[in-house]
């Protein structure tokens, strides 16, 4: 499908009644992010196919988290302290950044970023003053760069923690034919266990039942190969050495509401995150980390992913 010029447009969701930010890049890809949540929700190849999963029960009412695209999960990930499962970043209002700082260089000129701070509301539940900006950027071959700054921005001396993770929902075409290489060998965390420190032992990670894992310190690339598409999303981060792996199967599934009982078949969620050891900043200081999404066509050679003859797009 021909392109044209890369632009950024400001628009109101006829049927949500919320506010997005539409990114068309030159080579026809396109990505659509609500300022409630900060949330990347769709993201489209020259093709007009959908590479992020959406549940088709999802609420677009706040102060619901949107079941689908890219949840920004901060301060925290999971259930750990006295925030609501995954902080607040996902259900709040996120404002347009009219003054970003310096980023660092990318091949992209298709970005939009956005600031979420401190309200009186968050004050409440997290007792700190903080910058957290985000930019979201797509490259002239349609890849999705998401880049995370957050400042300490409190005046009384006080450092904080947290945790962040990129909650990143693929759309796939059967989960049972998903395999993901990267994270074998490694040490994770079972969220089905108590969090039960385990090591995987496969030459792969496949899928036949729920999993709810953190690998750690895994590696700055991964590939989730979806067989029956032909497609491999390539998954790259910087200063995030975690990555969240979840699916609900059926039984789960049937328990969330918005979530319908079937969708778990064509839905996998794996992000770039720091769960294990929270990053702490002192008043001033500044974290940075980022993700990064490409999509090649999958080769195969005894079911192995196999470079050198996988081709960009």
């Amino acid at each position: 499908m021909a392109g044209g010029e890369a632009s950024v447009e400001r628009v109101k969701d006829g049927a949500t009644g919320l506010e997005k930010l539409v990114l068309r890049a030159a080579h026809g890809c396109s990505v659509e992010v609500y300022l409630y949540g900060g949330q990347v929700i769709f993201w489209e190849n020259e093709y007009r196919e959908q590479l992020l999963f959406v549940s088709r029960k999802a609420s677009f009412k706040p102060p619901k988290a949107i079941r689908g695209g890219i949840q920004i999960c901060f301060p925290q990930f999971g259930n750990h302290g006295v925030l609501e499962q995954h902080g607040f970043a996902r259900n709040r209002l996120w404002s347009v950044d009219e003054s970003p700082p310096p980023f660092p260089a990318t091949a992209s000129n298709c970005h939009i970023d956005l600031i979420l701070k401190q309200s009186p509301e968050v004050l409440k539940i997290w007792p700190h003053s903080f910058e957290f900006r985000l930019r979201v950027a797509l490259s002239p071959t349609g890849d999705l760069m998401l880049t995370s700054r957050i400042k300490n921005t409190n005046a009384d001396g006080k450092p904080f923690k947290f945790r962040l993770s990129y909650h990143t929902y693929f759309l796939v075409s059967d989960i049972s034919e998903v395999r993901i290489e990267g994270l074998e060998t490694l040490d994770y965390l079972d969220n089905l266990q108590s969090e039960d420190r385990r090591t995987e032992q496969g030459d792969a990670v496949v899928f036949e039942s729920e999993v709810d894992k953190v690998y750690l310190s895994a590696p700055p690339k991964i590939v989730i190969i979806d067989h029956d598409k032909k497609r491999t999303f390539e998954l790259r981060k910087e200063g995030l050495p975690d990555v969240v792996l979840w699916n609900p199967w059926d039984m789960k599934a049937k328990t969330i509401p918005d979530f319908a009982e079937e969708e778990y078949k064509r839905m996998l969620c794996v992000g770039a995150a720091n769960v294990e050891k929270p990053i702490t900043l002192r008043p001033g200081e500044e974290w940075q980390g980022r993700q990064e999404i490409s999509v090649v066509p999958s080769s195969y050679s005894s079911g192995q992913w196999d470079p050198e003859i996988i081709h960009r797009i």
